[in-house]
């Protein structure tokens, strides 16, 4: 296969692109600058400026498919009034761009992969959310639901359509774990509030693994929750952490602390219940390799960081 990928040098596109390349495919990284020529082996550049609303469709000629994983980081940070319009316009006017440039090429890649967030559900106040749940409320339910509404160009165009609703990323090279690797195992782990609330999450080895699934079954559109089978208690993702690094984790960061210093991003990441399940790779028959908490942990902390998460 060639595919194209934007977010190419994030932790999601970087660990896709190695998996592509091992199996011997061919990835066009897009890239906001001038391409560069490229001596690492079934690797191209092509450029796009979603600001300035330009693709390089040339180089998405037979091209079989296209992975759109860019977008600002959401925090750890005060959401001010211009962080929330840099995440907004990020996914949403990137989104946008790229979409309508597929749908105006004469031969356009037949298959998309475009990125949401599991946020689109908002609190599920202890419900469980499969891909048929109604949208929540709040910035980031608002975010996803603009955002998944910027691949219209491309579902009116025809092609094939997945909107990957992600949860938390597990590994080891990045996301929310690496920070806190660090003081787990100095034993300052601990729960987050109450730590009742839940977290939808998902290994990078089954993130990975699910993506190239979907890849390979086009028939699977609209929205598909990338997260394993079983979400877990922020207390139980705590407890599941200690023992896989076989450190205490017993001091809790209050609430009301969090939310001084965070604010609503907080709320709304940390804190907020989201427990959702991945019912639509469940029924297409993706199986995944790390379906519990513990599994995951105990394999992530087996494998060694990759160099390029240094």
């Amino acid at each position: 296969m060639r595919v194209a990928i934007t977010g190419a040098s994030g932790l999601i596109g970087r660990a896709l692109e190695a998996s592509l390349l091992d199996d011997g495919h061919t990835v066009v990284r897009m890239v906001r600058r001038l391409p560069r020529v490229q001596h690492t082996p079934g690797v191209e550049e092509a450029e796009w400026r979603p600001e300035q609303g330009r693709v390089d469709t040339v180089a998405l000629h037979e091209t079989d498919a296209v992975v759109h994983l860019a977008g600002a980081p959401v925090g750890p940070a005060l959401w001010t009034r211009h962080r929330r319009a840099l995440i907004r316009r990020s996914r949403v006017r990137g989104t946008r761009t790229l979409c309508q440039a597929l749908a105006g090429m004469d031969r356009p890649p037949p298959r998309l992969l475009s990125a949401s967030g599991m946020h689109y559900y908002g609190d599920t106040d202890g419900r469980t959310a499969t891909e048929d749940s109604p949208p929540g409320t709040g910035f980031l339910a608002g975010v996803c639901r603009d955002w998944e509404e910027a691949t219209a160009p491309a579902v009116e165009a025809g092609l094939s359509v997945a909107l990957m609703r992600t949860s938390v990323v597990l590994d080891r090279s990045g996301g929310m774990l690496r920070p806190l690797l660090p003081l787990y195992r100095v034993g300052l782990g601990g729960r987050l509030g109450s730590g009742t609330q839940y977290m939808s999450w998902i290994a990078m080895r089954d993130h990975v693994g699910a993506l190239r699934f979907l890849l390979e079954h086009p028939e699977i559109t609209g929205p598909v929750n990338m997260c394993a089978p079983e979400p877990v208690s922020n207390a139980d993702f705590t407890r599941a952490l200690g023992r896989a690094l076989g450190r205490p984790a017993f001091l809790p960061v209050p609430a009301t602390a969090m939310r001084a210093a965070l604010g609503d991003f907080a709320e709304e990441t940390a804190l907020i219940d989201l427990r959702a399940v991945p019912e639509r790779l469940l029924k297409a028959g993706y199986s995944f390799a790390l379906p519990t908490i513990d599994r995951a942990l105990s394999d992530i902390l087996a494998r060694p960081v990759p160099s390029t998460g240094a």
